[in-house]
């Protein structure tokens, strides 16, 4: 079975030399239970060789490190042909680190000190990034690994959390058919009226499609099917 990049675990490089901070982030990516952080390093050579051997899903970067600058070791890994989502976390609020790091491919830029949502939008649009496997994609997927969001690029509404929306959609994405809010509810762990919630706010912003399935009584049920998911034969 196919599960969706969403749902998959998330493996953490942290490369900062202060080792107060370096726990800090851990236990605050740790707090997600699909956060798992494989490896932490406090210099530009040791976040290389690390990178190198762990080969994680997302490496969170400080600038200032004892042996260099953290975006001289962005810059090395992206002429090293590596890809992985790399994330700024770091005191260096200057114009010019900032436009290094996005110049280099780094996706995010947290500047210290941060809230501990902030780090969860992050981890958030780290797994709305990931690509299913395959030779093509659709406009969707290319959207999402920019960030764009269509017209919903305004911020968040109120009750709505980055995370919670992320695993929403995971659910649509891997059951292969259209769920109600009852359904989808039941599979994440939320009420039928705050999944009905999130499942609205992504058929609003695109990533998701309402239909109305009709009995022979009453009104008809409402189901949500993940954007370019095509039906399953149900077993």
């Amino acid at each position: 079975m196919n599960v969706p990049p969403a749902a998959l675990p998330v493996r953490v490089l942290l490369v900062e030399d202060d080792l107060r901070v370096a726990r800090i982030n851990r236990d605050l990516l740790e707090r997600d239970p699909d956060v798992h952080v494989v490896g932490s390093a406090g210099s530009c050579q040791q976040g290389d060789a690390l990178a190198q051997a762990l080969d994680p899903d997302l490496i969170l970067l400080d600038v200032h490190l004892p042996d260099g600058s953290g975006l001289g070791l962005l810059r090395h890994w992206r002429a090293q042909g590596r890809t992985t989502d790399v994330a700024l976390i770091t005191a260096a609020d200057d114009e010019p680190s900032i436009r290094i790091a996005l110049a280099h491919g780094a996706f995010d830029y947290l500047i210290k000190p941060f809230t501990g949502a902030r780090l969860a939008d992050l981890l958030a649009r780290h797994r709305a990034r990931r690509l299913p496997s395959g030779p093509r994609r659709d406009q969707g997927s290319v959207d999402r690994l920019l960030g764009v969001q269509g017209s919903a690029a305004e911020p968040l509404p109120r009750g709505v959390d980055p995370h919670t929306l992320e695993r929403v959609h995971t659910v649509l994405n891997g059951a292969g058919r259209a769920l109600t809010a009852e359904e989808t509810g039941e599979a994440v762990g939320l009420s039928r009226v705050t999944a009905w919630r999130y499942l609205e706010h992504l058929t609003r912003t695109g990533r998701a499609a309402l239909e109305h399935q009709y009995g022979q009584a009453g009104r008809p049920t409402k189901r949500y099917r993940a954007t370019g998911t095509p039906d399953q034969p149900e077993h």
